[in-house]
């Protein structure tokens, strides 16, 4: 096989004799073309629809101003040492979220929860996008369709902040004025729930598949598969673009926003704190999963976009930019929404709290409506919805590569490497069909259910579970020697005790807040029923059930005669755990050759050609592991 020279070598190696079987095992799994692919894609896949959709949100439902605090707290004490020790744990094995386990077998398993995890998410996300896409679309109009109340699918509640007719009636006296206030739905709020949902009455309630719907799934799914196409190689180039232009947009809107009327209240209300809603375990615990849904922490994406950089890549800094630029973008994203809702509230002589619809409807109606006020309005509707689309795509791809990664690299032959591209169509194609029952009329239910169980608390106990592992059975000391070893020195000593005591702790405490505080999800007034919430804990217990299931498949698997022997051996880090290359693998990584062996790692790749035998007696050498081990683990 050609061996690509423009990437394989990382300069640190210098050129020896051998090297091109050295590089062939990172040419083969691939890598980021430089380090500014992997910033932005971990950028991309930070900041996400969250940012805009759900974090002004949480901010509004959750006091304000005083929501920073715990935010901010979460963010120093748990979300950056978090986000640097996947970062570090991916980089330093170069292998997907299952085969970093080899550092302690048994608890392979929360690999597999952060996979289920992920599936869930990449199943529910890229509906999202495609109702995105689908206003996109409808966005290329002289008018905007869901500007005044005169269209088939209004009720005569409907009350348009164009139509005109609010001065007149502000005239009225006060109680006609509160009894008309309290029943205004906005035309934008009539075209989502009664044209692009066409909401049915209940969640068992399917109806009809919404079939524009459908074709938008269709539409973001194939995006997505042709983004990855190539693995990394092909998503890397397109981040230049997908994770840097929604600042653009942000701006421009932002602009926009704090020229009009009205949006310094608005501000005022998104930063004003209420500081009674401190001692609510409902802020801390939402402060703490949006850092997590935030961050991407706990989904295996970071293990996973960090598997492809090179050995010696600073990952300690990366961690606190993209960590850092993620939280910087929520807050500044909410200024962009607080502002227009501020002017919104201000244009129909209510409350700001009045104005805005919870959940996603916020992206979906609060925004658009405020956009039919704005000269040419379809063009800052068309840039906004870009934006939503390029937001998601970001988080889609690293979702999807995250699975594929997880199943190439578990699989590891040379077949499944060359068919990369055929594992990626066979996930987007499964994500497809599984998302057809979101784009019902029951769909947003679903959605909403989704994102409230399958994702959530699952995230929290799976990177509990990852620290334990990591710090107190692999050992702290021993994580520390081998980030010292990848990044040439230790982790500074707040990482040290954080990763130690405090992210566990906090993590700790934030689970029996949510048992002790739990409310069943709404969306708006529709109450779930009882069968639809016990599938949301289904959801949400299926991603951490995988744990202790493989755990004791793993101690039944191990040798030993007693409980505590097999035990020992099953959180062993294997053989084969460690950095990928071998030019790598010094010090206690050092491998043990015989002569042989060792000259036959080194002439192997560099006559691809020899027959079938000897390509098949060399195949575990260099394998998908492309450990220097991988041969005493097969024996």
């Amino acid at each position: 096989s050609p061996i690509d020279t423009s990437h394989g070598i990382s300069p640190q190696n210098g050129a020896v004799p051998g090297e091109q079987g050295k590089q062939e095992k990172s040419v083969k799994r691939g890598n980021w073309g430089n380090q500014i692919e992997f910033v932005l894609t971990s950028v991309g896949y930070a900041v996400g629809l969250g940012n805009v959709w759900r974090f002004p949100y949480l901010c509004y439902r959750n006091g304000g101003g005083a929501f920073m605090f715990p935010y901010f707290i979460m963010l120093v004490f748990c979300g950056i040492p978090l986000f640097f020790m996947e970062l570090s744990f991916g980089q330093f094995a170069s292998q997907g979220c299952l085969g970093v386990w080899r550092v302690s077998p048994m608890f392979k398993g929360v690999g597999y929860g952060m996979m289920v995890v992920s599936t869930y998410i990449g199943i529910y996300y890229n509906v999202v996008i495609c109702i995105a896409f689908y206003y996109f679309f409808v966005s290329m109009t002289h008018v905007l369709p869901w500007t005044y109340c005169s269209n088939p699918w209004n009720t005569p509640d409907c009350v348009g902040v164009l139509d005109g007719n609010l001065s007149s009636r502000a005239a009225l006296n006060i109680t006609q004025l509160l009894n008309t206030t309290q029943k205004r739905t906005s035309p934008s709020e009539e075209y989502w729930r009664r044209y692009v949902l066409n909401l049915s009455d209940d969640i068992g309630n399917l109806g009809e598949v919404r079939l524009p719907l459908l074709g938008c799934l269709g539409v973001s799914w194939v995006v997505v598969f042709l983004c990855l196409i190539k693995g990394v190689k092909s998503s890397g180039k397109v981040v230049y673009f997908t994770a840097t232009f929604p600042y653009v947009v942000l701006t421009i809107l932002f602009v926009r926003g704090i020229t009009l009327e009205g949006a310094v209240t608005g501000i005022m209300y998104y930063l004003t704190p209420q500081w009674d809603k401190i001692l609510n375990a409902k802020v801390w615990g939402d402060a703490a999963s949006q850092i997590f849904y935030s961050l991407g922490c706990a989904w295996g994406g970071l293990i996973t976009m960090a598997s492809y950089n090179k050995f010696n890549n600073n990952c300690y800094r990366d961690s606190i930019i993209i960590s850092i630029t993620n939280c910087a973008t929520s807050v500044y994203a909410g200024f962009v929404i607080f502002s227009i809702l501020g002017f919104m509230a201000n244009h129909l002589g209510v409350d700001v709290s009045k104005v805005a619809d919870h959940g996603p409807g916020l992206a979906f109606v609060a925004y658009p409506e405020a956009l039919t006020l704005l000269p040419i309005s379809p063009l800052w509707s068309v840039l906004f919805f870009f934006m939503l689309i390029l937001l998601g795509l970001g988080t889609q791809f690293c979702l999807l590569e995250t699975l594929v990664t997880a199943i190439v690299d578990e699989v590891g032959n040379e077949w499944i490497i060359r068919k990369k591209t055929f594992v990626t169509l066979g996930v987007a194609v499964a994500g497809f069909l599984l998302g057809v029952p979101l784009t019902t009329q029951a769909g947003i239910y679903w959605l909403l259910l989704m994102d409230n169980y399958a994702a959530s608390f699952s995230l929290v106990v799976i990177s509990c579970i990852m620290c334990v592992a990591i710090m107190y059975i692999y050992g702290h000391r021993n994580y520390f020697k081998d980030i010292e070893m990848m990044l040439g020195f230790p982790p500074p000593l707040f990482f040290q005790i954080c990763w130690r005591f405090i992210s566990p702790a906090i993590i700790f405490f934030i689970l029996v807040f949510t048992v002790i505080q739990y409310r069943p999800i709404s969306y708006n007034d529709y109450v779930y029923p009882t069968w639809a919430i016990s599938i949301g804990f289904l959801m949400a217990l299926s991603s951490v059930i995988c744990i202790p299931i493989y755990a004791i498949y793993k101690v039944c698997r191990s040798e030993g005669d007693t409980l505590l022997e097999r035990l020992k051996n099953a959180t062993k880090a294997s053989k084969d755990w460690g950095p990928a290359l071998p030019e790598h693998r010094s010090g206690r990584y050092a491998p043990v050759f015989s002569p042989s062996t060792e000259s036959h790692l080194e002439v192997q790749p560099l006559q691809p050609e020899k027959g079938q035998n000897e390509a098949a007696a060399a195949s575990p050498v260099q394998g998908s592991n492309g450990s220097a081990h991988s041969q005493d683990s097969r024996l």
